[in-house]
C-alpha cells in the first residue's frame, strides 16, 4: 500500500518535468550567408510640374488644357500641425503629374474650415496643362 502513493508522487513529477523541458534548438551556423543584392527597377522619375501663377506668362506658347487639378493638407484636429498652403501646391503638383501635365496654372490658394474630416484645410486648385515646346 506504500508502494502505491510513492509511484504516484514519481509519476506526477516526471510528468511535470516533462513539461518545463524546452525543445532542442538547432544550432546556428556562425558563418554569415553570402548577400544577394536584389536590383530593384528604378522607377522613372515624374517630370516636374511648373506652377504659373499668372495667366499672361503663358501668352505666346503652345498648351493644352488637360483638366482641373487640386491638391490639400488637412488639419484632422486642433492639436494636429496647421495646415500649410506649400504642402497643398506640392500635392497639386503631384496630382498634375499623375494626369500627364508638365505644368500647372494656379487659380486660387486658400485655408478653409467645417471640412468635413478636417478642422482646417488648405486648398489649392488649378488647371492641369501639357505646354509645348517650341
Amino acid at each position: 500500500m506504500r508502494a502505491l502513493p510513492i509511484c504516484l508522487l514519481a509519476l506526477m513529477l516526471s510528468g511535470c518535468s516533462m513539461l518545463s523541458r524546452s525543445p532542442v534548438e538547432p544550432v546556428q551556423s556562425t558563418a554569415t550567408p553570402p548577400k544577394t543584392e536584389t536590383v530593384k527597377p528604378k522607377a522613372p522619375r515624374p517630370v516636374p510640374v511648373k506652377i504659373y501663377t499668372k495667366a499672361e506668362d503663358l501668352l505666346g506658347k503652345p498648351f493644352r488644357e488637360l483638366g482641373e487639378v487640386s491638391g490639400d493638407s488637412c488639419q484632422a484636429s486642433n492639436q494636429d500641425s496647421p495646415p500649410n498652403i506649400p504642402t497643398a501646391r506640392k500635392r497639386m503638383q503631384i496630382n498634375a503629374s499623375k494626369m500627364k501635365a508638365n505644368a500647372v496654372l494656379l487659380h486660387s490658394c486658400e485655408v478653409t474650415s467645417g471640412t468635413p474630416g478636417c478642422y482646417r484645410q488648405a486648398v489649392c486648385i488649378g488647371s492641369a496643362l501639357n505646354v509645348s515646346a517650341k
